[in-house]
């Protein structure tokens, strides 16, 4: 479903990835876990087409798709979807509001009719269960004095409800207590089907337990280095990353490129 080659970003003159490479199949669950600044969000972020990040050298494919030509709401339309580290709030729109109009604006791009408000409503309460969160919520402006499980619940209300094809999850069990990460779990299990793929980045072992990946991913300086299975993150967990990054000879300098 996603397949990266040499693909080397940079921000001004400060370059982060080097040369990456990446495949996830459909129906898989690939995780990528390293130390801080080894490019992780970076990676996440060019994926969904944020600023100011530049890509000078590689190719990204989703589906039959060359995603970096595609503008961010593209993107999102085809079924590529972001869930945040820390979600930012939007203060003034409401959330039902939000969430009715995004779901709707993906649906027409797809060639399906827009759900009505009741038809949407019904929907919404059905993922508002599985998703945990307290319908209070709904009532007030996006993620506005949201704590930060209840933002992380939002976004896995999203998920539930937008379906999207590929999901990449920055993070998203940073700072969250146990019950938070179960109901983070749960939401992802109930999207882990034949058809959908997700790639989960995380510092800790603790959400692999429950949403065992199918390949872990070590991402140092740039560069993917060591691929393996659920067991890579119990090494990482005991061992930590020490010995890995001292492994690393990585080339500082970026390739040309186009700037895209």
């Amino acid at each position: 479903m996603l397949q990266i080659e040499g693909l080397h970003v940079a921000i001004g003159e400060t370059v982060i990835l080097r040369g990456l490479d990446l495949e996830v199949p459909s129906g898989e669950v690939h995780a990528v876990m390293g130390p801080n600044g080894s490019g992780k969000s970076t990676l996440a972020h060019v994926l969904t087409g944020r600023e100011p990040y530049r890509v000078t050298a590689g190719t990204v494919r989703f589906a039959d798709l060359d995603l970096l030509t595609m503008a961010p709401e593209d993107r999102a339309a085809a079924g590529v979807f972001l869930a945040f580290q820390q979600p930012v709030e939007l203060p003034g729109v409401p959330t039902i509001y939000f969430l009715r109009t995004a779901l709707n604006a993906q649906r027409r791009a797809r060639g399906e009719d827009e759900l009505g408000l009741v038809e949407f409503l019904a929907l919404l309460e059905t993922k508002r269960r599985l998703a945990g969160m307290d319908r209070k919520l709904l009532e007030r402006a996006v993620n506005d004095g949201f704590s930060g499980g209840e933002r992380k619940r939002h976004e896995i209300l999203q998920l539930l409800l937008f379906e999207p094809r590929f999901i990449v999850l920055d993070e998203i069990d940073s700072g969250l207590d146990v019950d938070a990460l179960q109901v983070v779990a749960k939401g992802l299990a109930a999207l882990r089907t034949k058809d959908r793929a997700m790639l989960l980045i995380t510092h800790h072992r603790r959400l692999l337990e429950d949403i065992v990946p199918d390949r872990v991913h070590v991402l140092v300086r740039g560069q993917i280095i060591e691929t393996g299975g659920p067991e890579l993150a119990e090494e990482i967990e005991e061992d930590g990353y020490g010995h890995l990054v001292d492994a690393v000879d990585v080339e500082l300098t970026a390739p040309s490129g186009s700037n895209r």
